[in-house]
């Protein structure tokens, strides 16, 4: 032992708390907290903006199980993380979040990067302090780790004070910090599963749903869900990404990704919130009886009454209830009520997605990009970005394996995609195909250096309607007349702008496609060339997705 900054205290304790992965980008006021965690041995990968470094974070942490950490330097820095910080909280994603701050003795004094950011993270993490003092960096670090994966993961916030990052403390005069997460989550009130058990054992139309927030609790146990699911032969739908292939590979078995809510007799859900992503729950029968099993207790009973709510891990209580309802009946025969319990591929999409149009309908140019991930990349992961873009994407895709598929929480956040792409492939190292609307991809399109710098196999493909699309759509039935005297009112960007350009810096391979029959073999050209590449894919603007057309019969009709 002897004396160690308080950038390599932290680096120390990061690492002891089980962290192996930063995404930073470097500031004076955080240097030596960047040495130390380099001396620690975490890897840690700099962005291009600190909002980008969250959403790596996201997608690292949702793809391994493991907590990611983010380091901003004070001031601008920290603010610039916001969104990241409140998408992370949307989706439960455990992240440590660890800002600079100007040095004590400079607090109040007209310094640089002198800001009260500490209010600010409060106000988007579920846990934030101060340090001010050095010797207590691995006592917080500690805690922070327990706070961010607790029954209700999320994440948490650090701010240091740059005098302590650079202050010379003595390891011996340190205790020992106790590890950060060793808890298991809720088993479930054993009463309570056996009710839940008998109403599944009964029902004759069960269905599941999964969302976000049942990701973290599963632990062992996911494989329960495919088990309980081909016992009963009940359908599953699946919220968020977060736990797409999680149960299996969705194209060899359809009842793995079917959301069959609205005709059930009895629902189970876990992991639930029941947001307007989940049609805030109207869509259940008012007739079902409602399992409810979630580890956040506030949220059973949100918007949906339950008959039954177990606070309980998802895999644990899966676990549980397949054992009782194996104790009360013997397994279904014969087909799903659901419909049969085959292979789906791309070729049982709707036929929106076989459009021959020109300029290329957006399904269209969804379903090419599923064609190639279904022949030539079912092994690399999806990252899915932008408004209208994302939906027709989303209703594309298909997760052959866990930790596939990466897209926006219930925020409907854009820009999240270059963030995403790093993310994903800092935790397994495979290929990523990343679906962007155009607007989106002008967010943080610069992250494709950094995709570059570190040569990530990456094919961008842009779906490119030269707008604002979600907005764009809608408003034209909401001002119609006004539209059409003056035209849009910003929601138009510039008619294809040649973005597939910009790899020319780095040797990669661009194109600009028109043609809907062009576009899968453009994305293998890409693929071969195995550096971050564009295909600039020229869409129409007039195709309302199904979340967007709704609305605009709403507006028509009212």
């Amino acid at each position: 032992m002897g004396n160690r900054d308080g950038g390599g205290l932290l680096g120390r304790a990061l690492a002891d708390q089980g962290v192996e992965q930063a995404f930073v980008l470097c500031g004076g006021h955080i240097m030596p907290a960047l040495y130390g965690m380099r001396d620690a041995g975490i890897e840690i990968i700099d962005m291009r903006h600190e909002c980008s470094a969250m959403y790596a974070a996201i997608a690292y942490t949702r793809t391994t199980g493991k907590v990611a950490a983010v380091l901003t330097t004070a001031g601008p820095g920290v603010g610039n993380t916001a969104a990241g910080m409140m998408e992370a909280a949307s989706m439960n994603i455990p992240i440590v979040h660890i800002g600079g701050a100007v040095a004590m003795a400079m607090r109040d004094t007209g310094d640089l990067q002198d800001m009260s950011t500490l209010n600010l993270m409060e106000s988007v993490s579920k846990w934030a302090r101060k340090i001010t003092i050095a010797s207590r960096i691995p006592e917080y670090v500690s805690m922070a780790l327990r706070h961010a994966t607790d029954s209700r993961p999320g994440p948490v916030y650090l701010e240091i004070p740059t005098n302590l990052l650079f202050a010379q403390v003595d390891e011996a005069s340190i205790p020992a910090s106790p590890p950060g997460a060793t808890s298991a989550p809720p088993a479930g009130v054993p009463a309570l599963i056996e009710q839940a058990a008998k109403l599944l054992a009964e029902a004759e139309r069960p269905a599941m749903l999964i969302d976000d927030g049942a990701k973290a609790s599963f632990g062992n146990d996911a494989a329960a869900v495919a088990e309980l699911s081909d016992y009963l032969k009940m359908p599953v739908g699946i919220g968020g990404n977060g736990c797409r292939g999680l149960f299996g590979d969705e194209s060899e078995n359809r009842l793995l990704n079917t959301n069959a809510v609205a005709g059930a007799d009895v629902v189970l859900t876990l992991g639930c919130r029941f947001d307007f992503r989940l049609g805030s729950g109207m869509f259940i029968p008012t007739d079902a009886k409602v399992i409810q099993v979630h580890t956040d207790q506030t949220q059973i009973g949100f918007n949906v009454a339950a008959d039954i709510g177990i606070a309980g891990g998802a895999g644990s209580v899966t676990r549980q209830l397949l054992d009782s309802v194996r104790d009360q009946r013997s397994a279904k025969v014969g087909d799903s009520w659901a419909g049969p319990a085959g292979t789906t591929t791309t070729a049982d999409l709707p036929d929106t997605f076989r459009d021959q149009s020109i300029p290329v309908h957006p399904g269209r140019c969804a379903g090419e990009v599923a064609k190639f991930l279904e022949e030539d990349a079912q092994d690399w992961s999806l990252v899915i970005d932008g408004g209208e873009a994302s939906v027709w994407m989303g209703m594309a895709s298909t997760a052959y394996r866990p930790g596939q598929l990466h897209a926006t929480g219930p925020n409907g956040t854009i820009g999240t995609g270059p963030g995403l792409v790093v993310g994903a492939w800092a935790a397994d190292r495979k290929p990523v195909l990343w679906y962007t609307g155009d607007g989106s991809f002008g967010f943080y399109s610069m992250e494709m250096e950094t995709m570059a710098r570190l040569e990530i196999p990456v094919v961008c493909v842009i779906s490119n309607d030269s707008s604002w699309g979600m907005i764009s759509l809608v408003e034209k039935f909401v001002r119609p007349e006004e539209i059409a005297q003056k035209g849009t009112c910003n929601t138009d960007l510039h008619p294809m702008r040649a973005y597939e350009k910009m790899v020319d810096m780095w040797g990669g391979h661009g194109e600009q496609v028109t043609d809907p029959d062009e576009i899968l073999p453009a994305i293998r050209r890409a693929a071969e060339n195995g550096r971050p590449s564009i295909i600039n894919v020229e869409i129409d603007n007039v195709s309302l997705s199904p979340f967007i057309a709704p609305y605009a019969d709403m507006i028509k009709g009212s």
